[in-house]
């Protein structure tokens, strides 16, 4: 009896028809990618990039929230400009691996020193910064870049949120360590916070959140921020269209920024997949980059620029600052 089509005698598949089912996957994929791509640029067509605040720009980045009034500007009305995956600006090896894990271009100085004021910062068990499998300078680099830019600025905050990285163990005694570095500008872990002007925490300037794999967190009081604190709804995709539609469907979730006890973040990124025949960061992560404003615009179209709280990028830009920027001015103008 003959063997029956494109199978072996074992029963297994003809290699060739699972090379055909595989570029015909990659083919498919690109197709959906190239189409959501093109569904984004007729988005922000349609909804333009207008919003309360759009016009602005700070006198000077590094001290725009100086700009708006320590004794004006509270908490909750700031729209923090973050950056994803924050201390990566020298992972892995130039050209070879740093195109798969870098997210951003600059230090985490130079970003501050740009207008950023959320950090996101990955370790692993030897007080390295990591992104992955990857890991490089000591988190003791971000340490002091976040040190040099509050002894450069007087009412700038900021929010330092560090992790360890999935499939890896925390950094004995960190807490402890965190605290010996920054104590005497960490703003205690309390909900009253956000209620608060720029003025009434100072000279306590550093939102410090601590998310431990397996170490005890943080408790109210303490000097560090639990995880509770700094909230989102990531998902895990490539696509523009899918994870910008997420990003509003889950923000419309949220009650409005000055009736919330804990921050929340929307991430303005998509994530590199294994399946897809691109993998590097930069050219994916572009997919979205581009549509920051068009977003801010959709949410307030939609009721939404209530609930904006903190917007992070991949490679941040002075661009992307002045967007949020614009929105807190507004904010504290009364007219968003």
């Amino acid at each position: 009896m003959s063997s029956p089509p494109n199978s072996n005698d074992s029963g297994k598949k003809d290699p060739l028809d699972a090379m055909g089912a595989f570029f015909s996957a990659q083919m498919n994929r690109r197709k959906l990618v190239t189409t959501q791509k093109l569904a984004m640029s007729e988005r922000c067509t349609s909804c333009g990039d207008e919003f309360p605040g759009c016009a602005h720009r700070p006198a000077d980045r590094k001290t725009w929230m100086s700009e708006l009034g320590p004794d004006r500007l509270r908490l909750h009305q700031v729209v923090w400009p973050g950056s994803h995956d924050s201390a990566t600006n020298r992972i892995g090896i130039p050209f070879i691996t740093r195109p798969f894990a870098q997210c951003q271009s600059l230090s985490c100085y130079h970003q501050l020193a740009l207008g950023c004021r959320l950090l996101d910062v990955r370790v692993q068990e030897e007080r390295r910064v990591c992104h992955g499998v990857l890991a490089t300078y000591s988190v003791d680099v971000v340490l002091d870049d976040v040190l040099r830019f509050l002894a450069e600025t007087e009412s700038e905050l900021l929010v330092l949120e560090i992790r360890t990285e999935f499939g890896r163990d925390d950094p004995p005694d960190f807490a402890k360590y965190l605290v010996e570095r920054l104590g005497v500008h960490l703003i205690p872990q309390d909900e009253a916070v956000f209620g608060k002007t720029v003025a009434e925490l100072l000279p306590r300037r550093v939102i410090c959140v601590w998310k431990p794999r397996k170490s005890p967190a943080p408790g109210r009081g303490e000097l560090l921020w639990s995880s509770g604190y700094l909230r989102d709804n990531w998902i895990d995709t490539d696509l523009p269209e899918t994870k910008y539609e997420s990003n509003l469907k889950f923000l419309g979730e949220q009650p409005p920024a000055r009736d919330r006890r804990y921050l929340y973040r929307v991430e303005n990124t998509v994530t590199p997949q294994a399946d897809n025949p691109v993998v590097c960061v930069r050219p994916v992560t572009n997919r979205i980059r581009g549509y920051a404003r068009s977003f801010i615009a959709e949410a307030f179209a939609k009721g939404l620029g209530d609930r904006l709280q903190v917007f992070s990028t991949d490679f941040i830009d002075g661009d992307f600052v002045d967007a949020c920027a614009g929105v807190t001015k507004a904010r504290v103008d009364g007219v968003a």
